[in-house]
Order: C-alpha cells, then structure tokens, then sequence
C-alpha cells in the first residue's frame, strides 16, 4: 500500500470517528433532555461537548484503563440505553464499554449487556425536584448557577428559583449582575443565554425566571411570594458560619434546609463522597460543604488510610489567590495577606489539616498544614507528606490510587492523570474536587513515607462537590452507574 492510499485511510477513519461522535452527541442529548438520563466518560461530563472533545475524551479514557474505548462502541452501548425504559439516571458509558469488552462473550449483543448491568435502575425511588436558593453571588454563587442552569434538563431534581444579593436593584445592577454571569475571565463564557427583567427584579437564564431578591437579613425574606417552597438555601456569603447564624435562614418562609459553601461551626461538615451517610437529610437541617482543600485532600487521605494506614502527616497547600487578598500593598487584618497577590508567593494559614477529621475522625491530631497563596487565579496543589503504617511502592499506591478513581464510592472524587506534562491552567474547568498526579509520586526506599502531589480546581471542581451534596441533602440523587 503506497503512502498516498495509507493517508486516505487515515482521513476515511477520521471522518468516520466524527461522524460516529456527531450521532454519539445526539443521543447523549436525547436522554438527557427526553429522559433526563445523563451520559458521562469515566466521570467526565458529556453534554454540550463538542466533536474533538468527545474524541478527547475517549482517547483518555483508552489510557486510563489500558484498552482502547472505541467511540463506535460507545455508540453501540448509547443506543442500546436509549431503547431501555429507564427512570432518570446518571450512567458511565465508559465503565459500560470498558465492561463489555470484558464480557462479550457472556452476552449476545449491546442490547441485552445494558439490559442486564441496569436491571436495577426501575427500583429506583421517585425524585421529587427540589427548589433552589443561592444565598450570595460570587464566585462561588455564579459557578453553581450556571452548572444547575447548564444541567437543569426537564427539572427532575435541583431548580434554581432565586438569588439573594445585598443593596439596592436597578437596570444597571441587574445588567452588571447578568454580566458577571455571563462573563467569566477564568472559566469563560457561560454556555446559554442571560436577559435581565427589572420589572420583576430577574435574571431570564436560558429562557427560565431566576428572581433576584435583595435582602439584608434572611429571617426577612419570604420566598413563598415567588413561588418558592420548601427550598434548600445554599449560603455562599461566608458571613454566616455558625448553626446559630445559619438557622436564620430556616426563619424565611419558604425555606427548609441550609447549605453552607465553608467550613461551619456546630453544624455537619461534610465532604461528599466520604461522611454524607453519616448525617440523615430526614433530621439533620444545615449542613457545610467544608472547604475547597478540604474537599481535595480528605477523599485522598481516605484511600490511603483505608488501604495502608496513615501514622501522621503534613498537608502544604499551594493555592491560587482569592478575593479575600489585596490586590495591591495595603492594611490587612492578617499577617501577610496584605501583600499584592498577583505579585508575591504569601505564607499563610490553613484549617485544612484539622478540617479533616471532621470528616475522618481517623486522622484527629495526625496532620500538620500550611498553605502558601501563589500568583494564580485559580488552580491550586495540595503536597501530601505521608508516614503510612504498611510499606507500599510508587506502583502500589498508584494502582491503589487508580482503583478508588475506577471503582467505589469516590469515583466522582478522584481523577487520576497520566499526564508528565500537568500543570495548574490544564485542571482548571475538572469537576472533580481531586486530581491525583500520578507521575509526581514519590516513595521512600523502606516504602514507609510517601509524597502525593494532589491538584484542584479550588472554584469548579469544589462547585460540583457543592452541587453533590445539595443532591443528598434535597434527595433527588437518581440511580447511577459507575
């Protein structure tokens, strides 16, 4: 075959490969927006994915469990779902074709392999949608409005109603809070559409009515005026962070659960994926999402608590500068932080390595932390310095690493990258609140100390932890494959 005929094969397949991921985007989008059943790639999101990110992502997911993931057969596997009678869902297609490969030969077609593997998805209990407050509008605030505007789909489980913002509400404010919505210069532009309506003081998201209700205290507002009910208020102010605080909310009518988006005092701290279970939606009314570290540490520490045995340890956060800095030399009322932020490396304090025992009761007095503010705006890297009780090797806690990131109840949690080319800018946009570098690994030569270097999207990736345990809390979590 002369190389004219082998590079016409190579264009055939790849127009072949992207028309096969034109029709795979067609179906992810018919079951999500007829069915409401959502399609992801080893945890990694699908909807309104392009061509070559489809292609992207299947070329990752080969790598990750060392045997290709052909996107004819994720087409293969996505129409046999779309045939299936299913209830909402949340289904892992690359698991699914990854398991098939394995059994083909237990089944007779793709059709009767989904029809086996979800045969218990129509015992899944009925989801009651559940209405939504965002109690403040800032960073953290507009990334969670538009990831439940992006995936709101029929409205089967979380509807954002309502916004609380401070001070007064005119044409010019609204415009400026739709802008900020719209806008984002680290996350780029929102994916849908924002019209502002001051005759009823709301933001039109994507064709939907999102009031923007201005209040000073939260016992003042009654959301059932908007027609709001028994909704779950998340507070991402940081100004309230006690239960005595927080229970203000619960004094609104119309309101009947608390989300705080920090660490609280008095209340659940939980990061979802390891504790959530401990606290019961039924009885217990304001929770914490904890913080964005704590969220990309402790998932990571549980894998290797449970699989080695942590003696003690010290966590050193390198994270991207927040709003709370200056952006240039001035007064603070903590040491250092006064500093320019997009100018110095600042040393400063971090609860995070206490923060985790609220979760894993484990590890209480074991860690150590520090944290130093870098010249990012978003992005960040926990180093793990760990004393662990059973000697293990870097291909030990790797393997180990990558089984928590396949398999269990941490697969939202745990990305793991086999990238020698990381850094900060490429995890920015990752829904995962952990990021393992397996590359970075390093062991000790008796196996007793180990270093893991763990990223994060300390905005987006600690937005959808948000959004997980919002799920639990509201109950509307559907049935899942992973």
């Amino acid at each position: 075959m002369s190389l004219d005929d082998v590079y016409e094969k190579e264009l055939s397949f790849q127009t072949d490969r992207r028309k096969a991921s034109v029709e795979f985007i067609k179906i992810i989008s018919d079951l999500w927006y007829d069915k409401s059943i959502e399609l992801v790639l080893f945890r990694n999101q699908l909807i309104d994915r392009n061509v070559s990110e489809i292609l992207n992502l299947h070329e990752y997911a080969g790598e990750f469990v060392n045997k290709p993931i052909s996107i004819f057969d994720s087409v293969e596997i996505a129409q046999a779902i779309k045939t299936l009678d299913l209830p909402p869902a949340k289904l892992d297609i690359g698991k699914l074709t990854y398991e098939f490969h394995l059994e083909d030969d237990k089944y007779s077609n793709a059709l009767a392999f989904v029809s086996d593997k979800l045969k218990n998805a129509k015992e899944a209990k009925t989801v009651v949608p559940k209405d939504v407050v965002l109690y403040g509008f800032g960073r953290i605030g507009r990334l969670l409005a538009r990831e439940l505007m992006t995936r709101t789909g029929q409205g089967n489980q979380l509807r954002l109603r309502a916004i609380v913002v401070r001070g007064k509400m005119d044409q010019t404010v609204l415009d400026k809070r739709a802008s900020l919505l719209q806008y984002d210069s680290v996350h780029g532009d929102f994916p849908g559409t924002v019209r502002t309506d001051i005759e009823n003081s709301a933001l039109i998201i994507n064709g939907t009515t999102v009031h923007i209700i201005s209040a000073n205290n939260p016992e003042d507002i009654d959301y059932t005026q908007y027609g709001i009910e028994d909704a779950l208020v998340i507070d991402n102010t940081g100004a309230f962070r006690d239960d005595k605080e927080l229970s203000r909310h619960l004094q609104s009518k119309g309101a009947s659960k608390v989300l705080l988006t920090a660490p609280g005092k008095g209340v659940p701290n939980i990061v979802h994926g390891v504790n959530q279970n401990d606290y019961d939606p039924n009885t217990v009314d304001i929770f914490s999402a904890a913080s964005c570290t704590t969220n990309a540490i402790t998932p990571i520490l549980k894998a290797v608590e449970d699989s080695f045995g942590v003696v003690r340890g010290h966590l050193e956060t390198i994270h991207a500068y927040t709003n709370d800095q200056n952006l240039v030399d001035n007064m603070h009322s903590k040491y250092r932080r006064g500093r320019a932020a997009a100018l110095n490396m600042v040393i400063t304090e971090t609860g995070a390595g206490s923060a985790v025992a609220k979760a894993l009761p484990v590890l209480a007095g074991k860690l150590t932390s520090n944290a130093i503010r870098v010249p990012v705006p978003n992005g960040s890297l926990v180093v793990l310095s760990l004393e662990v009780a059973k000697p293990t090797s870097i291909e030990d806690i790797n393997a180990t690493m990558k089984k928590y990131a396949l398999e269990g109840d941490l697969v939202e949690q745990i990305k793991y990258s086999l990238s020698n080319e990381l850094v900060s800018s490429d995890i920015v946009g990752s829904s995962a609140p952990a990021i393992y570098d397996s590359n970075a690994t390093i062991v000790t030569e008796d196996g007793k100390n180990i270093v893991l270097y763990i990223w994060y999207d300390n905005e987006y990736g600690y937005s959808h932890q948000v959004i997980r345990l919002a799920k639990y809390i509201a109950q509307v979590r559907r049935f899942t494959y992973y």
